[in-house]
């Protein structure tokens, strides 16, 4: 059912211009998502829930390393915000960071299992939701994630500086490099997938260091893992020649015609590895994609690290091309009347991949709808272009928005306004987690790591000053601003500028 609602657009406004104040006529965006927050952390241990129902009454037994660091950093934004005093953000954070301490954990790496009951804070080995069997495992970029939140920490609460870097300086990301992982580009030194510390039945698993390894590596530029390699680099546990390791396209060959389509582009070389300039161009937009053509992939690493303004010739030109084509998708391609592709809830039941299929490398990637409907753009003479791409009931995801705030103030305000006026969207904690906009399905429920991305991005500016210190300024920009992506600098981008895109 379609529900008409006044929408406090000025509200919105206000709450990204001065420090997100209540504003007269409705509630800010702000204060309600970090009210869904509140909601799923255990009093007990001050751990988030992963998810929470609709009505904020009913939260998942279960939480991650990602959840916990998304609360931390969230709390900050909330302080900031004026949402939150300044006792109770240092109440709130001491109270998870004691529980941080106490929480098992693989001590040689320093790093955290990826699943807690939140009520107690014990490992889970059954999973709740299906009454699985889960072999405890420790995921590089869920760390990540985490040790994100406690640098928010050291950096905006001083009195709890100490504790926050007890447990920090114990992560050693580089315990998943491995200097030897090649790409099909052929260069070399990559991040593992995770590890277990004990043998995981019917998985690959490559033995090493008292763990089992994955067999996979992150080896795509554009995919949120960067933000463990960035850590790595930042503290001098993984080379910096890492960051050019990854790959930005795979190669322009027939052997890698399985992909999303024929990338173009140049070789350059940066700290003696020799890098494949690629890009996709989709719809007159030039960019270089993620794994699955999502927001969530290409712009979260950039709540923490400003990546346009030291990378201008690289991300700078890349994350505006990014929102531009989702935009271009969402309205004009699909024809769905709304955009913000990323991750998040089915509104017919579960959890969801969903991104702009031919902003993606993977041929098979992630769909913008229910259906799945693929876009099939061929490889030249080495696979011909499939049938025109049939996209029904687009799914929606207001993260995928605010993600986008940077870049494109006017439609994604304009855009959030739209989805709360024409749907039953938004309820006590802010919007819910995703909409299926032709059946006007919403998934009314919200998830930790989609909420704290929107308090991230209302909170852009403490997170980056928060979380970036002088050495870490040192070892990463210099990386980013030697790089030149291949696209095109100035190229139109009128879908930024519009009212709704258009």
């Amino acid at each position: 059912m379609v529900r008409r609602l006044l929408v406090p657009l000025l509200s919105l406004t206000l709450v990204l211009s001065s420090a997100g104040a209540a504003v007269a006529g409705g509630p800010s965006y702000a204060r309600d998502t970090w009210r869904s927050l509140v909601a799923m952390t255990s009093p007990a241990t001050g751990l988030v829930a992963d998810n929470v129902s609709g009505d904020l009454s009913v939260k998942s037994p279960y939480t991650s390393p990602t959840n916990i660091g998304g609360y931390m950093w969230s709390a900050v934004v909330a302080h900031d915000l004026g949402l939150l005093s300044r006792p109770e953000l240092v109440r709130r954070v001491s109270q998870t960071l004691d529980t941080l301490a106490r929480l098992d954990h693989h001590d040689a790496s320093g790093m955290f299992y990826n699943w807690y009951d939140p009520r107690d804070g014990s490992v889970i080995t059954t999973f709740p939701d299906d009454g699985s069997t889960v072999t405890p495992f420790l995921s590089s970029v869920d760390n990540g994630w985490l040790a994100a939140g406690l640098r928010v920490v050291m950096g905006a609460i001083p009195q709890l500086r100490p504790e926050a870097g007890r447990i920090l300086a114990a992560m050693n990301f580089g315990f998943y490099y491995n200097p030897s992982a090649t790409t099909p580009s052929g260069t070399s030194g990559l991040i593992r997938g995770g590890f277990w510390d004990s043998e995981p039945p019917n998985t690959c698993s490559v033995p090493q260091n008292g763990v089992w390894f994955t067999c996979n590596h992150y080896d795509i530029t554009v995919t949120e893992p960067r933000i463990a390699t960035y850590l790595g680099i930042g503290t001098g546990q993984i080379p910096p020649s890492a960051y050019f390791a990854t790959m930005r396209t795979l190669p322009d060959s027939c052997d890698y015609a399985w992909q999303e389509m024929r990338p173009q582009g140049f070789q350059a070389t940066h700290l003696g590895v020799s890098v494949y300039e690629g890009s996709y161009t989709y719809r007159g937009i030039r960019f270089v994609p993620s794994w699955g053509g999502d927001m969530f992939e290409a712009l979260m690493p950039d709540l923490f690290v400003p990546e346009a303004a030291w990378g201008p010739r690289s991300w700078g030109r890349n994350h505006p091309a990014t929102v531009a084509a989702q935009i271009e998708h969402g309205l004009n391609d699909a024809g769905y009347g709304y955009w913000g592709f990323s991750p998040a809830s089915n509104p017919f039941g579960g959890y969801a991949v969903y991104g702009v299929d031919a902003m993606g490398m993977d041929t098979n990637g992630y769909p913008s709808d229910v259906e799945g409907g693929r876009y099939d753009a061929g490889f030249g003479d080495c696979r011909p272009p499939g049938p025109p791409a049939v996209y029904g009931d687009g799914v929606v995801t207001p993260h995928a928005m605010f993600l986008a705030l940077p870049y494109a103030r006017r439609p994604v305000l304009d855009g959030l306004a739209r989805l709360r006026k024409n749907f039953d969207a938004y309820g006590p904690g802010g919007f819910y987690d995703a909409v299926a906009v032709r059946s006007g399905t919403v998934a009314k429920r919200y998830l930790s790591l989609d909420q704290s991305m929107i308090m991230g991005a209302l909170g852009r500016d403490v997170l980056r000053k928060s979380f970036v210190t002088p050495a870490f300024e040192r070892a990463i920009r210099p990386l980013l601003a030697q790089e030149t992506f291949n696209v095109p600098a100035g190229q139109p981008l009128p879908q930024l500028r519009g009212g709704d895109g258009r």
